[in-house]
C-alpha cells in the first residue's frame, strides 16, 4: 500500500510539472499523423517518447529539440518539420560525451552501440566501457568540448549524445550538426526527482529498441527506492560534502538529487535552503567557518570521495582537514565515504537510496554489506 501511495504522489507530481512543460507534452508533426502510443512516464518529465506506425518514434526534450527515430529500412516521411532532427536506427555508432549515461547502456546490455567516448579509459568506472576502450571497440573522440571531428566523421557516428555542458561550447553543437550528425543533450540532471534520472534509461531504450529491458531495470530500482522511501524518518542529520584544494568544503544545494536521496532516506540533511533551485549547479562552496557552523553536530557525515580521489581511512581524513575532528559524527565513529563510481551510476539511484536508509538505521555499522558507501575507521 506505501509502495501504491508514492507512486500516485510521484505521478500526479510528475503530471503537475508536465502542465509546464508543453514542449515535452505536445506531439510533434513528424508527417505521420497522431501517434498510436506513448511512453508511459513515472518520475521523469524532462523527454517524451512517442510511437507511430510502422516503428517511428518521435522523442521531445524538455529543452524543446526535437527528434524522429527512423526504423532500419524506413523512410524519411513528408511533411517533416524543418527543425526535427532525424536519427536513423540502428544506432551502433554513437559519440557519447555525458558520461553520467553510459551505465544505462551497460545495464542495457548495448555499451557496443557507443564507439566514441568523450572520457578516457582512466576516467571510467564502468567496467564494460573500460573494456572496450582497452580492446579497441570504443575510441576516446576527445572531451565535448574539444572533440576530435575528424575521427567522429571517419567512426561513421550516427549520433552525439551530449551532456548539458555542451551548452558551454555551442559551437561544437553547431560543428556536429553542420556534419550532418543529430546532436541529443541528456537532460537527466534537470530531474526534480532522483528516479527522474535513472528513468532516462527508457529514453535510451526507445533509441535502441530495448524498451522491455529498459522497464524492467527501471522498475528493479524503483522498488529499491520506493522501500528506502516508504520508512520513517530516523531523525538523523546528515551533512555531505568534500574538501576542496582550496580549503573551501562543497556541499550539494538543498534541492540537489542527492540531498533529495539523503531526505527520501530517512535522514535530515543539514543544509538548509543552500543554493539557487533555478541554476544548474547541484554543489554549493562554504568557507569553513560557515561550514562547521552548520554540520559540526551532524550525526552521520558523509565525504564525497567521488570527486578528489579516495579517502581510505579517518586519518586520511583528518589530514584534508583537522577540523573535522571536533565533529561529533567523526567523535563517534558516524563518518562514511561514496564510492569512486557513484555519479557513474545513475541506474543504481534506488539502490543508492536504500544503502543510506541503511546507514542512518543500522545499529551495527560493521554488518553492512554496501557498494556505494564505505565506513571510515
Amino acid at each position: 500500500m506505501r509502495r501504491t501511495s508514492i507512486r500516485l504522489i510521484a505521478l500526479l507530481a510528475a503530471c503537475l510539472l508536465l502542465c509546464g512543460c508543453d514542449s515535452v507534452r505536445k506531439p510533434q508533426n513528424e508527417g505521420l499523423g497522431e501517434p498510436v502510443s506513448s511512453m508511459e512516464l513515472e518520475y521523469a518529465h524532462e523527454f517524451r517518447v512517442d510511437y507511430y506506425r510502422d516503428g517511428y518514434k518521435g522523442i521531445t526534450l524538455g529543452d524543446g529539440s526535437r527528434f524522429l527515430v527512423i526504423p532500419e529500412g524506413g523512410e524519411t516521411p513528408e511533411g517533416v518539420d524543418p527543425d526535427i532532427a532525424l536519427i536513423h536506427q540502428p544506432l551502433d555508432h554513437i559519440y557519447l560525451a555525458a558520461t553520467a549515461a553510459m551505465c544505462l547502456f551497460d545495464g542495457l546490455g548495448r555499451v557496443d552501440a557507443v564507439r566514441l567516448s568523450g572520457t578516457k579509459e582512466d576516467g571510467w568506472y564502468i567496467d564494460s566501457a573500460k573494456e572496450a576502450m582497452a580492446s579497441g571497440d570504443m575510441r576516446y573522440a576527445g572531451k565535448y568540448s574539444e572533440p576530435d571531428y575528424e575521427l567522429i566523421l571517419d567512426g561513421q557516428c550516427d549520433l552525439a549524445v551530449e551532456s548539458t555542458m555542451i551548452g558551454h561550447a555551442s559551437e561544437v553543437k553547431e560543428k556536429l550538426e553542420e556534419l550532418g550528425i543529430p546532436v541529443l543533450i541528456d537532460q537527466a540532471s534537470h530531474e526534480r526527482h532522483p528516479l527522474g534520472r535513472t528513468e532516462w534509461i527508457k529514453l535510451y531504450g526507445a533509441l535502441l529498441n530495448e524498451e522491455e529491458k529498459a522497464e524492467a531495470l527501471f522498475e528493479q530500482q524503483a522498488a529499491y527506492f520506493e522501500e528506502a522511501a516508504a520508512g520513517k524518518a530516523t531523525g538523523k542529520t546528515v551533512a555531505f560534502f568534500y574538501i576542496s584544494s582550496a580549503g573551501n568544503a562543497v556541499v550539494r544545494k538543498s534541492t540537489d538529487y542527492v540531498s533529495k536521496m539523503i531526505e527520501l532516506a530517512g535522514g535530515t540533511y543539514v543544509f538548509k535552503d543552500l543554493g539557487d533551485p533555478e541554476t544548474a549547479t547541484s554543489t554549493v562552496k562554504l568557507e569553513m567557518e560557515t561550514f562547521f557552523a552548520a554540520a559540526k553536530d551532524a550525526d552521520v557525515v558523509i565525504y564525497n570521495s567521488a570527486i578528489n580521489g579516495q579517502v581510505d581511512s579517518m586519518a586520511q581524513l583528518l589530514e584534508i582537514s583537522p577540523l573535522l575532528a571536533e565533529f561529533r559524527a567523526v567523535q563517534t565513529g558516524n563518518v562514511w565515504c561514496t564510492s569512486q563510481n557513484m555519479y557513474q551510476q545513475t541506474l543504481q539511484i534506488g539502490q543508492m537510496t536504500k544503502e543510506f536508509r541503511a546507514v542512518f538505521t543500522t545499529t551495527d555499522p560493521d554488518s553492512l554489506e554496501l557498494t556505494y558507501l564505505y565506513r571510515l575507521k
